[in-house]
């Protein structure tokens, strides 16, 4: 699996010398928000501070203040050269002046990477990743290929959970793959408020993970792809022979994606799937940030 902090280490390795673009302050509507950034090389970059003229006039700048005396990352302070420029600031108006029309202002924040500057970005990143929500999806079938590719460009750690080795294969580098006889015990052990995705190749073992999911009651979302059909026959036998509930089964989402577009085609499922699932995530996040909120001011 390559993370988000692999990746950017590797760009950081591949260059000699970087600037960090950051969005440092907004007023009014704006492309990204405090905190967005992006890495400038003399011919590459990471990330986005939101495109459009705001992103090339910041990039130009990083360029600009690259192209003149800087030091090496991995310079000690005897042999560091003189600089000319480490750090600006544009103040940028997203009017018809620059060819925008957001209507807001930008403050951007260039700095040119040191070691120290280097570990904190590493060290963000990483920790960022590791509170990242977690999407467990079962079944690498043509709809779990498909999803997967579409989860593996969002900010979550997915894990395609398989009992066939060869339905793991061909899955995208930046998402986890687990083979396993139990899928279902890989419900058990994940973390509070993961969203499950159940699309295997055999009905009664979705009907088994999707119980297992629902009974942990602490899950962002619980999805599992069929019919109508396949749904009353899970509710049946989740009520009468899982010892499942009514409010239990009222948090199935089925089938994955809604009935909005009716198209069948993997690729449709996947991307009304994962949109799906982004929206639970970000109201299961917002709902505990809330609670956590009030509890707090009770305790108060």
């Amino acid at each position: 699996m390559n993370s988000t902090a692999q990746s950017l280490r590797a760009f950081l390795g591949q260059a000699d010398r970087v600037a960090l673009v950051e969005v440092a302050a907004t007023k009014g509507s704006t492309p990204r928000e405090t905190g967005a950034f992006m890495l400038v090389s003399a011919s590459a970059i990471y990330g986005t501070i939101g495109g459009g003229q705001l992103e090339y006039m910041a990039i130009d700048k990083a360029r600009q203040m690259l192209g003149r005396r800087t030091p090496s990352r991995s310079a000690t302070d005897e042999a560091r050269i003189e600089v000319d420029e480490v750090c600006a600031t544009l103040d940028v108006p997203l009017g018809p002046e620059i060819g925008q029309c957001c209507g807001g202002r930008v403050e951007v924040l260039i700095r040119l990477v040191d070691g120290a500057l280097e570990q904190e970005l590493i060290a963000k990143a990483e920790a960022e990743e590791a509170h990242l929500p977690h999407v467990y999806l079962f079944g690498g079938g043509h709809v779990g290929q498909a999803l997967a590719s579409a989860l593996a460009l969002l900010p979550i750690h997915a894990v395609v959970v398989e009992t066939r080795a060869e339905a793991l294969e061909g899955m995208p580098e930046t998402v986890e793959t687990r083979l396993t006889p139990m899928p279902e015990a890989v419900v058990r052990d994940a973390p509070a408020g993961a969203a499950f995705a159940i699309l295997t190749h055999d009905h009664a073992l979705d009907f088994l993970i999707v119980a297992e999911a629902l009974k942990r009651g602490d899950a962002a979302y619980v999805g599992m792809i069929g019919s109508k059909t396949k749904k009353a026959t899970f509710k049946n036998w989740f009520l009468k022979s899982a010892d499942g509930g009514e409010a239990e089964f009222n948090h199935l989402v089925s089938p994955i994606g809604g009935n909005a577009v009716r198209d069948k085609r993997p690729p449709v499922i996947a991307a009304l799937a994962a949109a799906e699932i982004m929206t639970a995530l970000v109201s299961h996040a917002t709902e505990a940030t809330a609670s956590s909120t009030s509890e707090k001011a009770m305790a108060d």
